[in-house]
């Protein structure tokens, strides 16, 4: 099978997905698979790269995707990928992408387009999860525990120092506020006063047009990854649960990715067989709740005085850099690293088959 591996995107996890790109390229059993890799620029141009990247990610595990410009790709609905006019055989992609333009359904939706399988969530999971606040309304709506919050718009600008107002007198300080659409904690903030939340309202709003403010749960983090198709088979695995203990003020985006020292990983997370139960029940409610397929993984707080557990989000492409809870977790499992990812490769050719044997016309 020839797989395209994609890193990079416009998003501010473009660094991010590049180190994912190469860890999927060193761990995808090249003894049955002929592997490509695609980078998406910045500026959100796709270059195909040669055989010399492939190789040098291969020979060095501490690389990350360098994307070289040389080789243009792009797609054509209906036909599949071209580079250099000619066709590229890509029997699937593995979207490495993280974020906006990659992990929010507008990439998922052109491979639909183009008839290309892929791994992963498919356009309305991938969407919806990506937006924290249509999340939340969806998991309230399935009676699912979410933490309280306001939501704050663009729009809405007249009426901010109300919507301010309404926060501070509904969840009290400290809060969290983050931009809807985005991931990797980019562009979260907490705030302890209104002179803080004002700035970290603005902050927030140069990531997203829309803005969720949180009530900060004092809270252990739990996070446990999901693959399976609830829609097409109802087979849905639910791994056991790990915790983030991080070593700075919250989980933000240097404790994820820039500093070793940021957060330490518990795997499996220390929880008595009855939370744990709890966990994965909510876990798997949550993730068909968005009919999510493929994988995903999913965030909890543990509230530390009531025990109280609350869904904080959903990643559909979660990280998969040597670091990242989501291939540890299915580790710690039994499902290493390359098995899994063969998992995932196999499960987007089911789907697609699957989709591409609907009706699609009143014609025959």
């Amino acid at each position: 099978m020839n797989v395209l591996v994609m890193g990079g995107g416009k998003s501010g996890e473009h660094e991010v997905s590049l180190v994912s790109a190469a860890a999927i390229i060193r761990n995808i059993d090249i003894a049955k698979h002929t592997v490509y890799a695609a980078g998406v620029s910045k500026d959100g141009r796709w270059f195909l790269q040669d055989d010399r990247e492939l190789e040098r990610l291969r020979n060095d595990k501490t690389a990350s995707l360098r994307i070289a410009e040389d080789t243009p790709l792009s797609v054509v609905p209906g036909e599949g990928l071209f580079a250099q006019g000619k066709r590229l055989p890509a029997d699937i992609v593995f979207p490495a992408l993280h974020g906006t333009f990659g992990e929010d359904g507008t990439i998922q939706g052109l491979f639909e387009l183009a008839e290309l399988p892929y791994a992963g969530c498919g356009v309305l999971a991938s969407s919806v999860a990506m937006d924290k606040e249509k999340t939340k309304l969806l998991w309230t709506q399935a009676k699912l525990p979410v933490v309280p919050w306001v939501t704050v718009a663009k729009a809405d600008e007249r009426r901010f120092a109300l919507l301010l107002d309404e926060a501070e007198s509904q969840l009290g300080y400290p809060l969290f506020v983050k931009p809807a659409n985005a991931g990797s904690s980019v562009g979260i903030s907490k705030a302890k006063d209104r002179t803080a939340l004002e700035a970290a309202l603005g902050e927030a709003l140069k990531w997203d047009d829309k803005v969720l403010i949180e009530k900060a749960v004092d809270a252990r983090e739990i996070e446990c990854s999901i693959i399976g198709d609830g829609v097409l088979d109802g087979d849905i695995t639910v791994y056991a649960a790990g915790e983030v203990s991080p070593r700075h003020e919250f989980y933000d985006y240097d404790a994820k990715y820039t500093d070793p020292e940021g957060a330490a990983l518990l795997i499996p997370a220390q929880l008595n067989a009855d939370k744990l139960t709890e966990v994965r029940e909510i876990a798997a409610k949550a993730y068909a709740a968005l009919d999510c397929s493929g994988l995903s993984r999913l965030d909890f707080f543990l509230d530390k005085k009531t025990g109280a557990l609350y869904l904080n989000e959903i990643n559909t492409m979660p990280g998969f850099t040597p670091i990242s809870m989501f291939p540890k977790i299915c580790a710690q499992a039994g499902l290493s690293y390359p098995d899994l990812i063969e998992h995932l490769l196999q499960a987007g050719i089911r789907r697609f088959r699957a989709r591409r044997s609907l009706s699609t016309s009143l014609l025959r």
